[in-house]
């Protein structure tokens, strides 16, 4: 298997991983069983497909994706808020081993806030136990920035541009993701499929000890600290990525858009909702956040669409499609042309049919970014307009994904900048500059106005 507010969204098939590129070989042994049969109705025939599809409200309305998120009206919406000294205790009743550790017991770990505080007094133990505290969280978070780096630098990128708190909250989350995203999708997945569920679950468990301020290594200590330090942020968005997760265990075909969609929301939609309560909004507390949510779905919808599309090559490798069969249909193009690399017509159009898809939710998203805080607009912004750059190489690529991964040069990343500076303007008197700048980057572009 293969996320700012909303976006980045990271990114993974939101944050999915950075594979080594590899050439178009011939066709897997295996290729699993397609799900869900389902033909269109003459109507969608004669209009080449369901028209409600890409309809972001009409969509919610059918899947009931706003229920999955929303917290119910019994549950607290800061129920996870840990009183600091509360927060202190917790993390200073068991020591904090590294990453992977298996046996704390083996000795002293780096991590450890307990060592050496032996026959102080209670109010030196506490001073103690908070500077250690700290240089524990500052090499948490550094391993965080690492891992958002190497992972993902289109979202790094537009992460340097937050404010220090926000960017380290940030990094925090997506490492979460990035983790859970390996859970399913290591290099040791295939030897242990069968126990997937129950690692699953358990990582769930392990979600619900971080949201009570409580972590077992360094990087969920990281994780707890973000949660204190926002405490918009709710457990939901996280426990429905574990969901997508899960479908990517049980499924290698979707059927439909909706299908899809349903994926898409659970496993980079959802990284939206995460660091929206971050990001923060003008119009403060949930109100501002409810407001903004639309659209930070959207973004998460957008880049999960362009991940797929970028990744069409590496994911037949695996017997992985995760474009829906009913827009193959629609094209006349099959399953085995894609195993075979069959770059033709018919594929193109597929991709162009594809490619508009995804741009239309980015243009959704684009309207929510002055929703944001002001110091988050543009990170927003220039994650949004780095992503969907993916797209343009795609286009510049010949749409061929099998052979040429679509790549965005570090240097027209950084020149992108500026640009999503001026389409955060909103003052009448930035409109000429930013039209002009628009016309000189791409005189037919109308994705982004």
């Amino acid at each position: 298997m293969s996320m700012p507010a909303f976006a980045t969204a990271t990114a993974l098939r939101g944050c999915k991983s950075s594979h080594k590129r590899r050439l178009c070989t011939s066709r897997p042994c295996t290729s699993p069983a397609m799900v869900m049969e389902r033909s269109f109705s003459p109507n969608e025939r004669l209009s080449g497909g369901p028209s409600a599809g890409d309809n972001l409200d009409a969509l919610h309305d059918r899947l009931g994706i706003d229920k999955l998120w929303v917290p119910s009206s019994h549950e607290p919406l800061q129920s996870h808020q840990i009183p600091p000294d509360s927060l202190m205790l917790s993390a200073n009743s068991d020591d904090v081993p590294v990453v992977n550790s298996e046996s704390p017991s083996s000795g002293y770990m780096p991590w450890d806030t307990t060592t050496g505080a032996a026959g102080i007094s209670l109010l030196g133990r506490r001073m103690f136990f908070l500077r250690k505290r700290q240089q524990v969280l500052a090499k948490s978070y550094e391993e965080c920035r690492r891992i958002t780096a190497l992972f993902s630098k289109t979202f790094y990128l537009g992460t340097t541009l937050l404010s220090p708190e926000k960017r380290k909250a940030v990094w925090a989350v997506y490492t979460w993701c990035r983790r859970t995203d390996d859970l399913v999708d290591g290099p040791r997945v295939n030897q242990r499929s069968s126990e997937l569920i129950g690692i699953l679950a358990e990582w769930e468990n392990r979600l619900d000890e971080i949201f009570a301020g409580r972590g077992r290594d360094a990087l969920d200590l990281a994780m707890a600290d973000a949660v204190s330090n926002f405490p918009d942020l709710t457990i939901s968005p996280f426990r429905d990525m574990i969901k997508g997760m899960i479908m990517d265990v049980e499924q290698a075909r979707f059927e439909t858009f909706d299908d899809l969609y349903l994926y898409c929301y659970r496993v980079a939609g959802t990284v939206g909702l995460m660091t929206l309560p971050i990001m923060g909004t003008v119009e403060p507390g949930q109100k501002g956040i409810q407001g903004a949510s639309k659209a930070a779905l959207a973004l998460g919808i957008g880049l999960q669409l362009t991940n797929i599309l970028r990744d069409v090559g590496e994911d037949r490798l695996r017997g992985r499609i995760y474009l829906p069969l009913e827009d193959l249909r629609r094209f006349n193009y099959t399953e085995e042309d894609l195993f075979n690399c069959v770059l033709d017509s018919r594929y193109k159009n597929l991709m162009k049919f594809e490619i508009a898809r995804a741009r239309r939710y980015f243009r959704q998203a684009q309207k929510g970014v002055h929703l944001l805080s002001e110091d988050s607009q543009l990170p927003v912004q220039a994650s949004l307009d780095m992503y969907s750059q993916i797209l343009d190489v795609l286009e510049e690529n010949g749409y061929d994904n099998f052979n040429r991964r679509a790549y965005v040069s570090k240097s027209r990343k950084l020149f992108t900048v500026p640009v999503s500076y001026l389409r955060t303007r909103r003052s009448e008197a930035w409109k000429p500059v930013r039209a002009a700048t628009e016309l000189l980057l791409d005189p037919k572009n109308d994705v982004l106005q």
